[in-house]
């Protein structure tokens, strides 16, 4: 299979690069699975896995330490774009996030970016809706002890 290119497109800071690092490992039904080593490298983030669920515009990530232990994960609220032309995916980060640490403690963070974003001028009220509703969902899937959902659509394909 042809698997088309990635690229993050960032609100805050405004930026779009091409994720050449990322490895696919499956692409179907609106889902799609890759992993990757961290762009910029942390003391503590060192690799990890992600999978894009495009029809409920979130990102589940798995983020690893150096050692192969898990640091947590952390759910980025998305919007994507398909581009036929270019045989390209440019996903859209919508600011708001949900950190979820092995002992289950749930924190969201970025909140703060959404209003700024949209102040600015540089996220519109639409992108606003979706992104908020999307949260809605996600929290409401964690906090109704669902989470695994979501999870083990990563855990075949770790190594």
């Amino acid at each position: 299979m042809d698997y088309p290119s990635l690229y993050r497109r960032r609100i805050i800071p405004d930026e779009c690069i091409l994720l050449k690092d990322d490895v696919i490992l499956s692409y179907e039904n609106d889902i799609l699975v890759t992993k990757w080593n961290a762009l910029k490298p942390k003391v503590d983030l060192h690799h990890g896995y992600s999978c894009y669920f495009f029809r409920e515009g979130c990102k589940v990530s798995k983020f690893y330490r150096a050692d192969g232990t898990l640091l947590y994960y952390y759910c980025d609220i998305i919007e994507h774009e398909v581009r036929e032309a270019d045989n390209s995916i440019v996903i859209t980060d919508l600011l708001a996030d949900v950190i979820v640490y092995p002992d289950g403690f749930v924190k969201v963070v970025d909140l703060n970016e959404l209003a700024e974003a949209l102040e600015a001028g540089t996220l519109n009220t639409t992108q606003l809706q979706k992104s908020l509703l999307s949260l809605n969902r996600l929290l409401e899937l964690i906090y109704a002890g669902r989470f695994s959902e979501l999870t083990d659509r990563i855990t075949p394909y770790e190594s």
